[in-house]
């Protein structure tokens, strides 16, 4: 029997009192699974470019003018993403991850619900999002929700990006 916790998404506070290691920890698995993905995998943090070692090791003061989201269950930090902060009328999420053993539970459709809310009372217009081409399961969520590929705004090579209305 598998143990069934209810999913809450809560704001991010700064703090992580997980014994997975909270934010850091999801943000440390979604960036060596991406490097591993674009074929430049890496074993450890400290291995990653810069930029994502400094949000593994200070997501504050990496997003400190966004709002982070965090998945929890069991007491436990099983998904984050990032809502930016508005410009123009637009905001963009990032850096949605679910751990792999909890995936299929709804833990990301809650966390891009709770985003689009976020966005909305912000007061943006629109949502949008860049996504690895070959994550096509997360393609196929964004699309149920309502994004739509729109021309790049990324250069990049292998980006799809997405945007929905509010």
């Amino acid at each position: 029997m598998t143990d069934q916790h209810e999913i809450a998404v809560v704001r991010w506070t700064g703090q992580d009192h997980s014994p997975d290691g909270g934010l850091s920890g999801l943000l440390a698995a979604y960036h060596l699974r991406t490097q591993e993905e674009k074929g430049e995998g890496v074993e450890r943090v400290e291995e990653l470019p810069e930029r994502y070692r400094a949000e593994v090791r200070d997501p504050l003061g990496a997003f400190g003018r966004d709002v982070v989201l965090v998945a929890v269950s069991g007491g436990a930090a099983v998904g984050c993403v990032v809502v930016t902060g508005a410009v123009g009328g637009r905001c963009e999420v990032k850096r949605l991850w679910t751990r792999p053993a909890q995936r299929g539970r709804g833990v990301a459709s809650a966390l891009i619900g709770a985003a689009l809310a976020q966005a909305g009372r912000s007061g943006v217009r629109t949502v949008g999002l860049s996504v690895w081409r070959w994550r096509t399961g997360a393609i196929a969520l964004y699309e149920r929700l309502g994004f739509t590929v729109v021309p790049p705004w990324d250069g990049r090579e292998g980006l799809v990006c997405m945007e929905r209305a509010l």
